[in-house]
């Protein structure tokens, strides 16, 4: 729970403030900072428990797809995967700029959907990630749900299931236990 200026400042579950929604605005980069790293530590337990990397997929829903990648695309290890819902990269600039020197997990898979009806955060911007991630993250796949909006769908959690079977399907060299 922290203050959200787009939300006139009140508390609402948030992992960063959201200065505003419109294109080419200031972000809250020590935010998205400090929120990237909670995740990696939510990481590096798991993998301290035995968890490999490589078995773990960053998943999220609008801030937190937008979280899921950045903090994939900054995290040490290799990582399973990234599903991003309804969201756009945060600091977008520094991708463009063509620095990647810190940007790590280039070859994960990304599955990012989007609703071509979204208010909150337009179409646009997704297509806009998606044109972005994928000049230098080969693996990546960008989905559009005629008629959703800010929400999910049927069709669309089908596909984050089919991206998460593959991903393990294909590290487990196509054997599935119970429990895997």
């Amino acid at each position: 729970m922290q203050p959200v200026t787009l939300n006139g400042g009140m508390r609402m579950n948030s992992w960063f403030d959201i200065l505003s929604l419109e294109a080419g605005s200031p972000e809250d980069e020590p935010g998205i900072k400090k929120a990237t790293e909670t995740v990696h530590q939510i990481i590096d337990e798991e993998v301290k428990s035995g968890i490999p990397s490589e078995r773990i997929i960053l998943g999220g829903f609008s801030q937190g797809g937008a979280l899921a990648l950045h903090s994939a695309l900054h995290y040490p290890q290799p990582l399973g995967g990234v599903l991003a819902f309804s969201c756009w990269l945060p600091l977008h600039h520094n991708y463009l700029s063509g620095n990647l020197s810190s940007v790590q997990n280039k070859t994960v898979p990304v599955l990012q959907c989007h609703g071509d009806s979204d208010p909150l955060i337009p179409h646009k911007w997704g297509q806009m990630t998606a044109d972005i991630l994928s000049k230098f993250m080969p693996r990546t796949t960008f989905k559009t749900y005629r008629g959703l909006a800010h929400s999910s769908c049927k069709e669309e959690m089908d596909d984050a299931k089919a991206f998460i079977n593959n991903v393990f399907n294909k590290e487990d060299g196509g054997e599935r236990r119970a429990g895997n």
